[in-house]
């Protein structure tokens, strides 16, 4: 796993500690599946678990649409891999499904939210609310959850790396 993935600066503020972070777990992420095949990054967990490394690159594609298109900005972008008979479509991965697919589009997706986000106040509302209609998320809010987010499903990604080949750390 060679990605390279600086931290933040400890004295960095507050929007560049918050991009720096989600960066950072961003190229975690892509750095786990790094050197694997399509097999292997098909490859489950432990059944029953139907949780794969692409198949969380492809959640994250997903998540990074949501919440800077779908709720910040109220794009209507359409869902990448889930619908509406499979919700979890983009943890249920097939013998087609590639990592030059999922990466790219991974990939895109980040660089969408980068650009949308450039120039825009932490304290900026969505446009979208809460599920009870009544709140809505300021940017860093939505900063602060992708970071969570990422942070959460690296570890699971962790994992799964160890399961396939033994590699641990990065």
């Amino acid at each position: 796993m060679t990605s390279e993935r600086d931290e933040p600066a400890l004295n960095a503020g507050e929007r560049e500690m918050l991009e720096g972070w989600l960066d950072f777990h961003r190229r975690t992420l892509i750095a786990k599946c790094e050197g694997l095949t399509d097999e292997q990054l098909r490859t489950a967990s432990v059944p029953p678990s139907e949780l794969t490394l692409l198949g969380l690159v492809r959640h994250m594609a997903e998540v990074e649409r949501f919440w800077f298109h779908e709720v910040l900005l109220d794009e209507d972008l359409g869902v990448l891999y889930c619908t509406e008979d499979d919700a979890d479509g983009d943890f249920h991965v097939a013998p087609a499904d590639t990592w030059k697919e999922a990466s790219a589009t991974h990939q895109a997706e980040v660089e969408r939210a980068r650009r949308d986000t450039a120039g825009r106040s932490l304290d900026e509302l969505s446009r979208r609310t809460d599920r009870a209609g009544k709140e809505h998320f300021t940017l860093r809010w939505i900063y602060t959850h992708m970071i969570e987010e990422y942070a959460r499903h690296n570890g699971h990604a962790d994992l799964i790396r160890e399961r396939i080949d033994g590699s641990t750390g990065a």
